[in-house]
């Protein structure tokens, strides 16, 4: 049965407040009117309220990014369906939107900041004491977090991909750390991005939960996971193993696959039991009918490998995703267990510790595998082992939104760089390793409203 996403459209964030569902007071802070802002909440409570709206902090993640990787392609027909955002995406076009588009991945994502921006002014004039004080550092804690999540989607979207020798002089994007919404902001340089991100993190770190109450809520493990993330990226692989060593050690949950149901839609009736953070990307319809490549499917190439039967199903002889979208129906987006083990193999591997990779890897390989026949896999180097973890890497984390950040760390390297190809109406297109075409345009509405650099296509 096709799945039915629904393509959501903020109409931009210094122009518009959408409403939302939920209690009076929630409403009543997020209904504001855009000349007078949010209003800012007052108390702990109606910030709580405010910080806990999902729909606002774990929903609509950017998804431009995943639309222009190379998980899914469509054919001509499905491509000519769709709208011209998404055709123009798909394709790496000069031109992405049309005159005076709303762009809900930096639209959806400005909107996070700014709600966090808005509890942190409010917690300014709240004095805290020793009745409030667990409250009141998980308010702090979460906005922050959410913050910098934020930050880094835009950061992956809207930038070139981090460079040591040149992030001080690229640029990265506005960091918005007030309510103004009059301000202009310009664009900060990449560093000056990550060193914000990174400082949020920190201060939030000793603030929140070892494990949310929610998975849709911020904790100390999806800080860890999220530092995790950005030092790979960041080519930091000291740090990146030490934050996935510290999420596993609060967390370390991996999921049997043998105890799941191939037939099932969703797979997961509620999360996955390995999700410490669950976010989703927004639901463009061209990935709805994304169709798995071929190359891709046949590299699952072990019978006794599981994963073919959850995270894929045949539809009229096409192959299409199936393990993948939550209950809401969403392409799934979350910091979990199997990217820390992958995360921590690859820092193994990339530090010469060639053993303890391929034991991080098998760890989590035996999860997915049918009972009592994995094989343990090996390593004649680190540099071998490293390609046995980044092919798994491919396999194992297929549309959740991280693999455009992983083509575009990758791509830095000469032995994993690829060119990707799409092919509509009988053209050819590509996008080369390293193109400028790796940040997406900022919106034209943005700039209408706050001057600032466009990135060359």
């Amino acid at each position: 049965m096709k799945r039915i996403f629904r393509h959501y459209m903020f109409p931009g964030f210094l122009v518009s407040v959408v409403c939302l569902t939920g209690c009076k007071k929630q409403n009543d802070f997020l209904n504001a009117k855009p000349n007078q802002g949010l209003a800012i909440p007052s108390n702990l409570n109606d910030m709580q309220l405010l910080l806990n709206n999902e729909n606002i902090f774990s929903n609509n993640y950017p998804s431009l990014g995943e639309i222009s990787s190379d998980d899914f392609y469509v054919p001509t027909g499905v491509w000519n369906s769709v709208g011209a955002i998404e055709q123009n995406t798909y394709i790496w076009a000069k031109q992405i939107y049309p005159a005076n588009s709303n762009v809900g991945d930096w639209n959806f994502s400005y909107q996070q900041v700014y709600y966090a921006n808005s509890i942190l002014s409010g917690l300014v004039n709240i004095p805290k004491n020793s009745g409030n004080t667990t409250q009141y550092n998980k308010i702090q804690g979460g906005a922050l977090f959410y913050r910098a999540i934020a930050f880094y989607n835009l950061l992956q979207t809207f930038s070139m991909p981090f460079d040591p020798k040149t992030s001080s002089t690229d640029l990265g994007i506005p960091l918005r750390l007030s309510t103004d919404l009059n301000a202009k902001v310009n664009r900060s340089t990449v560093s000056k991005c990550f060193d914000q991100i990174e400082s949020d993190l920190n201060s939030a770190l000793p603030l929140l939960p070892d494990l949310p109450g929610l998975k849709t809520q911020p904790s100390k493990a999806a800080v860890f996971g999220l530092l995790s993330r950005i030092y790979l990226v960041l080519g930091d692989y000291q740090q990146s193993l030490d934050n996935a060593n510290n999420f596993l050690k609060i967390y370390n949950t991996l999921q049997d696959f043998n105890k799941l149901d191939p037939t099932a839609y969703p797979v997961y009736a509620n999360y996955s039991p390995e999700e410490v953070f669950h976010s989703s990307l927004l639901g463009y319809s061209i990935e709805i009918d994304g169709i798995v490549d071929s190359t891709v499917y046949r590299s699952f190439n072990n019978p006794n490998d599981l994963r073919p039967s959850l995270f894929f199903y045949n539809y009229n002889g096409d192959l299409l995703y199936n393990s993948q979208y939550d209950q809401q129906n969403n392409i799934s987006s979350t910091i979990s267990t199997n990217e820390m083990y992958l995360n921590k193999a690859e820092c193994e591997a990339r530090l010469n510790n060639q053993s303890q990779a391929m034991q991080d890897l098998n760890t989590l390989l035996i999860t997915r595998w049918k009972a009592g026949t994995f094989v343990p896999y090996s390593a004649t180097s680190a540099d071998n082992a490293l390609i046995q973890i980044l092919s798994e890497r491919r396999k194992e984390l297929l549309f959740t939104g991280l693999r455009w950040s992983d083509l575009r760390r990758l791509n830095k390297d000469t032995r994993f760089a690829i060119t990707l190809y799409r092919n509509i109406n009988g053209v050819t297109y590509s996008l080369p390793p390293n193109d400028i075409r790796y940040a997406l345009p900022i919106p034209d509405n943005e700039i209408a409203l706050n001057p600032i650099p466009q990135n060359p296509r």
